[in-house]
This record gives structure tokens, C-alpha cells and sequence, in this order.
């Protein structure tokens, strides 16, 4: 279990909250969280990258030239891949980059990456509760306030992040917005701070506490 302080939307203290979440022994932690990662970055691949072979290559049906006499090597087929505009020895086709891992050891590797980052996480009480139109001045003035920097990557997490607030994140180029039902290991071990909402904390709490 870890105390997490609970910032207002000035940055000052407004009280205490606890994180308790089941995470991966020692031993297997970061096997189990680096997996996770090499799956969603797989997972992200089309796979759609395909070449032809001399069978696809369209042409090619006649011999070029005579067998003996010309001095040349002897060619079959202006569609061999010794040619220009031949096929493509072991070249790439459609396939499945999809790695396999159950569901117990995802949540666990999710768990372990967040409690991992507990020494990087604000905890914003009524985040952007009070803002009435987009506005990214007011975003960048707070994580000012809460000692992040503007060249820091930031996760910023709620439960259900509302127009205003998306349009006042989508301008910054290092701030990215989840919801709290999202979460993904990538996200949380790239950023250098993660700043969740009050209520997303709860939520994190209840969708991902059991295994």
C-alpha cells in the first residue's frame, strides 16, 4: 500500500489518500512488466507489409533470350530475382505480430507498473472542475504549480475526461490523457509523471484491486 498527498487545483496540500494494489514479486517484476510491453508494442503492428515473389510478378513468360551462343548467363525469366524488377527472395507478407499473454498476468503487469511510479504521482482533487471554456494556459499553469516542467513527459489520468479538458490537453505535445478504465504499462512507464484525478483514483482502485 502507498499514502499519496492530495494537491487542490493551486498545488497546495488538501489531505491524504492511499493506493492498494497487488504487484508482482521482486524477482519477476520486471520480466513481467517488459512482456507486457514487448505485447502492446507487437499489438500496434498492421502487419500488412508484402512483397511479390517471381511467381506474382506480372510478366516474364517467355525466355529473354536463347539458351547458348550469346556469351550471357543463361536466364529463364526477366522476372528472376537476379533482375531489376524481379521477385523478392524471403521478402515480407501479411502477418500476425500478436504476442499471447492471459489476462491475470496483464492486470498484475499493469498493477506492478503503476505502484511502480507511486514517487511520481500527483493527485489532483476536482481536476478541471471550474473550467468553463478550453484553456491551455490553465493546464500548463498547473503542472507548473505542482513542480512538473514543460519539457517533462506527463500522463494525466481521469475518470471520464469531459470536452473542455480534452481540448485544453490536445495542444500540448508532451501531455497525454487516459481514462482511468484505460490504463496501459507503455503509458505509465514512459511518462515521468503521472497526474490521476481524485476520482480516478478510485476508480483504478475498483477496476483493477481484484485479480
Amino acid at each position: 500500500m502507498a499514502d499519496c498527498v492530495l494537491l487542490d487545483w493551486q498545488g497546495k496540500e488538501s489531505g491524504n489518500l492511499s493506493l492498494d494494489l497487488k504487484v508482482a514479486k521482486e524477482t519477476s517484476a520486471l520480466d513481467l512488466m517488459h512482456r507486457a510491453v514487448l505485447r502492446q508494442q507487437a499489438h500496434s503492428r498492421q502487419g500488412t507489409a508484402s512483397t511479390l515473389t517471381r511467381s506474382e510478378v506480372r510478366g516474364g513468360g517467355r525466355k529473354p533470350y536463347k539458351q547458348k551462343g550469346t556469351g550471357r548467363a543463361r536466364q529463364g525469366s526477366i522476372r528472376t530475382p537476379l533482375r531489376p524488377g524481379g521477385g523478392i527472395v524471403f521478402g515480407p507478407k501479411p502477418r500476425s505480430y500478436n504476442l499471447s499473454m492471459n489476462r491475470k498476468e496483464r492486470r498484475l503487469a499493469l498493477r506492478t507498473a503503476l505502484m511502480s511510479r507511486v514517487d511520481h504521482i500527483k493527485i489532483i482533487k476536482d481536476f478541471g472542475v471550474n473550467l468553463e471554456a478550453p484553456k491551455t494556459r490553465e493546464i500548463t499553469d498547473l503542472l507548473g504549480r505542482i513542480g512538473i516542467s514543460n519539457t517533462s513527459k506527463v500522463l494525466i489520468i481521469l475518470e471520464s475526461p469531459n470536452e473542455v479538458v480534452r481540448r485544453s490537453i490536445r495542444n500540448l505535445e508532451k501531455v497525454k490523457l487516459i481514462a482511468a478504465n484505460q490504463l496501459n504499462v507503455f503509458d505509465l512507464l514512459n511518462a515521468n509523471y503521472l497526474v490521476i484525478g481524485e476520482k480516478a483514483l478510485s476508480t483504478i482502485q475498483e477496476v483493477y484491486g481484484d485479480d
